[in-house]
């Protein structure tokens, strides 16, 4: 079970990688976290921690051995960032989805007027990391 102290950015964005990745019941089969910095440490602005991905096609057999770099097999989902406090996640697709069900679940949601448009979804705390799933979950259903 997850505490509800922690409260530090780089360990909830770990928390989330290990829920999304570690995952394989459900549609959470199709996701894997890719692309990660371990060198990112937080900042007041954020830092891209990583990437989570959707498979076009079935499920994500071997998530994290791609066969090269540049060899994509799935589509980009949302970007997790790690500030100091928190973990930030963009969602790129989906985003009225996200926004619903954060916002559900009591976690802060606001749009990112980008082209296109992004939503964003802070976790704040270890315990929030579960909420923050539900969300990933249905945006994945969305845009399934």
């Amino acid at each position: 079970m997850v505490e509800d102290s922690v409260a530090d950015g780089r360990r909830i964005a770990e928390l989330l990688a290990s829920e999304v990745d570690g995952r394989v019941d459900g549609i959470l089969d199709t996701l894997a976290v890719v692309n990660p910095d371990r060198s990112v440490e937080g900042s007041p602005d954020g830092e891209r921690a990583y990437d989570i991905e959707r498979a076009v096609d079935g499920s994500w057999e071997d998530a994290r051995t791609r066969h090269a770099p540049e060899e994509s097999r799935g589509e980009l989902l949302a970007e997790v960032y790690v500030h100091e406090d928190r973990a930030r996640v963009e969602f790129r697709e989906g985003q009225d989805a996200a926004a619903e069900v954060a916002g559900e679940r009591g976690l802060r949601v606001r749009p990112k007027a980008v082209e296109p448009p992004r939503t964003l979804v802070f976790v704040e705390n270890g315990a929030e990391v579960k909420r923050a799933v539900d969300a990933v979950e249905a945006v994945t259903e969305a845009v399934a």
